[in-house]
């Protein structure tokens, strides 16, 4: 789970899975919490997931300032590629 495409899939089909959304709805410009309804127990368990995937955490301050599936992709991105840098 490297780029941003591989992120997204795997974010939506966990998205799918934890919330039982309809995959259609979840775009990178979907807001977590206004077009997918979700809740802060649900961004915690979502962060949870992330950090199984990945075996990192996104720090909860950094995931406060996400609003769209986009900005999770990202911060996913920046997270899991910061060994890298």
């Amino acid at each position: 789970m490297q780029n941003r495409d591989e992120i997204f899939a795997t974010l939506r089909d966990a998205m799918v899975e934890l919330f039982e959304l309809d995959a259609e709805r979840i775009t990178l410009e979907a807001n977590l919490y206004q077009d997918l309804e979700i809740d802060s127990i649900d961004a915690v368990d979502l962060i949870d997931h992330i950090k199984r995937q990945t075996g990192k955490k996104i720090a909860a301050e950094e995931f406060k300032s996400v609003r769209s599936v986009g900005d999770v992709v990202e911060a996913v991105h920046r997270l899991v590629n910061a060994d890298g840098l």
